[in-house]
């Protein structure tokens, strides 16, 4: 009987550890549930173009009006749900392919493909910013516009936000230290390379920008020293003929071929001209047509930037040999 008790004993001691093992693991994910809803719902403040703003922590759902936002995205690797009918960089080429939902242009929003998509976070910027708030009625959206008189830094401010947002903030960190290295190493290089000026043609005209202008930063950033610092800073630069360009004189001239950029032509002949043959830059060689896409589409985003800093640097060394 001895023997019989002790063997009920030990069963009953079995089960009861069973259970209570049992319950330990219930209990555990019972107070897991909390801890996974309070993350899902976690948020985090970030600087936009429109002051600080909270926004869902690593948001599941993305859609994206802004061309530098998408290039940076995709730079550090995040997915994008929705984006813009427009045409894109070749790097990003993809995104107009029908595998990203398209929800509007970057100027008209589908309101509609929107809210089907049901965004934790809508982003806009440049072109697309007027449309923010309209937006913010179906999901939360940032402007994440960059302000073209503090251009760089305002750049790069974007690029560790949207790190930041993400969970991606090493590798935005990592990608910027290498830009910023790049652009250091321009700097130097265009030190003493003469005076350049930075236009855009388009059909039959000819647009030309200067320091604190959309495409500034090739002087206040870069290095290259303006021929001409006094030009309007508006968005659309200031309207200029062959005769401008041939008073001006530079010892460098970039051109952004917007038509190219859009997908409608090259105005590239536009500038084999008499007068603009008879300058420093076209007799020596250092007309540089800039990677247009790239300026004209996506010029702060991340990839851009890099690519952008990349072909000047090596035309500055063509040129100089």
């Amino acid at each position: 009987m001895s023997s019989s008790k002790n063997v009920a004993a030990r069963r009953f001691r079995g089960l009861t550890n069973v259970l209570a093992l049992t319950a330990s693991l219930a209990m555990t994910a019972a107070m897991a549930l909390p801890t996974h809803a309070q993350d899902k719902d976690a948020t985090v403040s970030i600087a936009t173009d429109q002051g600080e703003r909270t926004v869902p922590q690593s948001p599941e759902t993305v859609v994206v009006y802004d061309l530098a936002t998408i290039d940076t995205l995709d730079g550090l690797g995040v997915a994008i749900d929705g984006v813009p009918a427009a045409p894109y960089p070749a790097h990003l080429a993809d995104y107009a392919e029908d595998g990203t939902a398209k929800v509007g242009t970057l100027f008209e929003p589908d309101f509609e493909a929107v809210n089907a998509l049901a965004p934790d976070l809508v982003i806009t910027g440049g072109r697309s910013r007027s449309q923010t708030e309209a937006l913010s009625d179906i999901a939360t959206t940032i402007d994440m516009s960059v302000d073209p008189a503090n251009y760089l830094e305002s750049a790069m401010d974007r690029i560790r936000a949207l790190g930041t947002i993400f969970g991606k903030a090493d590798a935005a960190n990592e990608a910027i230290e290498t830009l910023q290295a790049s652009i250091t190493a321009l700097n130097e290089e265009a030190e003493g390379a003469g005076k350049g000026l930075i236009v855009l043609t388009t059909g039959n005209r000819i647009s030309a920008f200067g320091p604190g202008s959309r495409f500034g930063v090739l002087h206040t950033g870069f290095g290259i020293e303006a021929a001409d610092p006094g030009l309007d800073t508006g968005n659309h630069g200031e309207a200029v003929s062959h005769e401008y360009i041939a008073k001006t004189d530079p010892d460098w001239l970039f051109v952004i071929d917007r038509d190219a950029a859009i997908g409608r032509g090259s105005a590239a002949a536009l500038l084999d001209n008499e007068l603009v043959r008879g300058t420093k830059a076209w007799t020596n060689g250092r007309v540089v047509y800039l990677d247009a896409a790239n300026w004209y589409l996506a010029g702060s985003g991340l990839q851009s930037m890099q690519k952008s800093v990349d072909q000047i640097r090596e035309a500055l060394r063509k040129g100089s040999s």
